[in-house]
């Protein structure tokens, strides 16, 4: 999704939008055109709405995001990136038919933007149309201009991962790690590839400084260091496990015993 950052020009709108700001001069030049003076100034709209409905999305407050989508499609009914957060937002409601139609007329409107390919993508996925969803990756992924490259790639490999696909998983997450190698969404993933080839160094490498706050992770680093005789960095992530997780699916394990 787009950066939240609010450039010089959206701050000065979005302050008009509210109550009003002093001392606020904006650097561009206007035009002499009233028509183009009217059109920069939706387009400002619809770019601070979005950005708005982005954030609300982020923090599931969907029906906030949604209301803010719809005030930039208000503003300018064709900016793209507006349709692209309705996909996801109705992506997220488990809407579907609404999620395809706003990725569709995104990628009518922007189709060499790949955040909208990467966003579609993950629908797709979602839907498991993996090879359809794959397509859409490559497409971001191939465009030398996008500044976010390693979170296609990352998906691309979350998506091989629900597709059973754990090798081709394997090279799109190191890719993704070559490019950013702090990337916990990429890094956990990747371990517990590396963990059932029996890779456990590499494994624990992956994940040893990560914020151990759930018990997914907690489990892979527990059966990491029992697999590699680490009897104290067991002990000590069995005892956050139970303590913060006593009925999660992974501490019943275990309790079992059952590490594989």
């Amino acid at each position: 999704m787009k950066s939240l950052g609010l450039t010089f020009a959206t701050l000065t709108l979005f302050c008009l939008l509210l109550t009003g700001c002093a001392n606020l001069t904006a650097p561009a030049v206007a035009s002499q055109d009233p028509a183009d003076n009217y059109h920069n100034v939706q387009l400002e709209r619809a770019q601070i709405h979005t950005e708005l409905a982005a954030g609300y999305f982020e923090r599931g407050q969907y029906a906030i995001a949604l209301d803010e989508a719809h005030k930039a499609l208000d503003a300018d009914e064709n900016y793209a990136s507006a349709y692209d957060i309705l996909g996801l937002i109705y992506m997220a409601l488990n809407e579907t038919g609404p999620a395809q139609e706003n990725f569709d007329r995104a990628l009518n409107l922007a189709p060499n933007e790949p955040e909208i390919h990467n966003n579609y993508g993950w629908f797709l996925c979602s839907q498991k149309h993996f090879d359809a969803a794959m397509k859409q990756f490559n497409i971001a992924t191939a465009n030398p201009l996008y500044n976010k490259r390693q979170n296609s790639l990352t998906n691309a490999g979350l998506c091989e991962i629900n597709a059973g696909h754990p090798l081709i998983a394997e090279g799109y997450l190191e890719k993704s790690l070559r490019r950013d190698k702090n990337q916990p969404k990429a890094q956990v993933p990747l371990a517990e590839i590396y963990y059932r080839q029996g890779r456990y160094t590499e494994a624990e490498m992956l994940i040893h400084d990560l914020n151990k706050d759930n018990a997914k992770l907690l489990w892979l680093a527990i059966r990491i260091a029992h697999k590699t005789n680490n009897a104290n960095a067991e002990a000590s992530a069995s005892m956050l496990l139970r303590s913060n997780f006593p009925d999660a699916p992974e501490t019943r394990l275990l309790n079992q015993g059952n590490y594989d």
